[in-house]
């Protein structure tokens, strides 16, 4: 664009100002041009400053149109690297399953799901921090993603360990409860 005068600048800042508060599928030109005129206190009905207000308010509209096309094309994009994400772990999972092997399932995060408890509970082995953990925990929904709650345990793999060598304790302590 040419070079603007003091005048010009301030007057293309307060009507971009305005555009960019506004609704534009209800705000007129001549709505924008009288919102400007009572900020900057001086008329801008006059026609060398319609045709400046009016450049203004078109390099705006082309600006959002050139964004919000940039951004559609985006996330078309991203839809797609996901769509082939999916279909490249289904075609994985299928040659697993055709060779007989289990199929991993990965959440959100990339942590692998080992089984599910229930519907929303389910044991992961997932890293954090540089470190392993065996995670025992319990989900929520929240935009369509499951993510964990604070309901839960991670247990390092030296605690699994732990934990695992001691079942045979655990479960006599629960059949003296039982029966009890």
């Amino acid at each position: 664009m040419a070079e603007y005068t003091a005048e010009q600048k301030m007057i293309e800042e307060k009507v971009i100002e305005i555009l960019k508060n506004s609704d534009m599928d209800k705000t007129t030109e001549a709505k924008v041009r009288r919102l400007a005129s009572e900020q900057l206190g001086f008329d801008l009905s006059q026609p060398n400053y319609k045709i400046f207000v009016r450049q203004v308010v078109n390099s705006f509209i082309i600006e959002q149109d050139k964004q919000e096309n940039q951004n559609q094309q985006e996330e078309e994009e991203k839809v797609e690297q996901e769509e082939e994400v999916a279909e490249e772990k289904q075609e994985v999972a299928v040659e697993k399953q055709e060779r007989g092997e289990r199929a991993k399932e990965y959440d959100d995060n990339g942590d692998l799901i080992i089984c599910r408890l229930s519907a929303k509970r389910r044991v992961s082995w997932s890293e954090f921090k540089g470190r392993s953990f065996l995670s025992i925990r319990e989900y929520y929904d929240k935009d369509g993603k499951e993510l964990p709650s604070a309901k839960g345990i991670a247990l390092s793999a030296e605690q699994w360990a732990c934990l695992k060598e001691n079942v045979p304790a655990i479960e006599e302590a629960i059949k003296k409860i039982s029966s009890g």
